[in-house]
């Protein structure tokens, strides 16, 4: 891995082969597949019509918004000196930090699908299927939703990392759709990615707070992906990226959606210490539903 003398393969990562796709599309053409397959990365514009676009950036905005209020005790917190850290359900616990998200810098709004009719049906829109497809295979489930908005007041990079560096999932490779739901530019914090290392598997990555795990710190063959709104910049779990300061002075507005072949497990246990201890199935009912199986698309279940 040119220029990652420092970049290490995660623990659990043995005898990783990357999985070449072949067989009939339903979104890609063949030249987007390959360049995916060799770079890990391909970007798709105008992949989301317009007026969907602005129904989905005003049920974002209502439910990130949310996240927003629930932020400003943490960050009242800190600035007295108090740590405000996540409690195992991921939510508040005492007086206790909201894991990486920080008001006036980034927020994280998780498992929106269970709490949006018009999100959930999102997650199974025919091109996201069709994509999910063309790229992970013929049974998929939503493996993980959220909506990301990076503001302004604090400009800050967010890490390279790999997402499956976050949770060690099996098979390592999924597929993460980064949807713009505003325009996404280098000025305020579009994807960067570094192509071609996704072939190596999952790297091992170390936690820098407050911004989250890192695989390395840098790279020389970094590029920038800047997209319009309603375009994805569609990668692999296995893609290093980061996104860049915000120094536009306005909200950046991300969407992203990622899919697991039916049959994923999240491994359990410290990486640092040793094997994994467990397993666990991804298949949560209410948001990692089935969206494709045996090659027939699968409606989001019911509430």
């Amino acid at each position: 891995m040119r220029g990652n003398l420092d970049a290490q393969p995660h623990p659990w990562n043995t005898g990783f082969a990357w999985p070449d796709h072949d067989g009939p599309l339903w979104a890609l053409r063949a030249a987007d597949r390959d360049r995916f397959d060799r770079d890990g990365f391909v970007v798709l514009p105008d992949l989301v019509p317009t007026d969907l676009r602005r129904d989905l950036e005003a049920e974002l905005d209502r439910c990130e918004s949310e996240v927003a209020r629930r932020l400003r005790p943490a960050e009242r917190d800190r600035e007295a000196g108090r740590d405000r850290r996540a409690g195992p359900d991921g939510g508040e616990s005492g007086a206790r930090r909201v894991t990486i998200s920080e008001a006036g810098a980034i927020t994280f709004s998780e498992h929106l699908v269970v709490r949006s009719p018009l999100l959930k049906e999102f997650a199974a829109h025919p091109i996201l299927v069709a994509l999910a497809h063309d790229l992970v295979g013929p049974s998929v489930r939503l493996y993980w939703d959220q909506a990301v908005y990076k503001k302004p007041e604090k400009p800050r990079r967010f890490p390279w990392h790999q997402d499956n560096g976050y949770t060690f999932v099996e098979p390592q490779h999924y597929l993460t759709c980064w949807i713009a739901i505003n325009d996404a530019t280098v000025d305020n914090g579009c994807p960067w990615v570094v192509p071609g290392i996704h072939r190596h598997g999952t790297l091992a990555h170390r936690f820098v707070d407050p911004l989250g795990y890192e695989c390395f710190a840098d790279h020389p063959d970094k590029l920038a992906v800047p997209v319009r709104a309603g375009g994805a910049v569609v990668f692999s779990s296995l893609t290093p990226h980061l996104t860049g300061p915000n120094t536009s002075g306005t909200v950046r507005k991300a969407y992203i959606l990622q899919y697991a072949p039916n049959g994923a497990h999240a491994l359990l246990g410290d990486p640092a210490v040793g094997e994994p201890t467990g397993r666990a199935r991804c298949d949560a009912p209410d948001r990692q539903f089935p969206v494709l199986t045996d090659n027939r698309a699968v409606p989001p279940p019911v509430p």
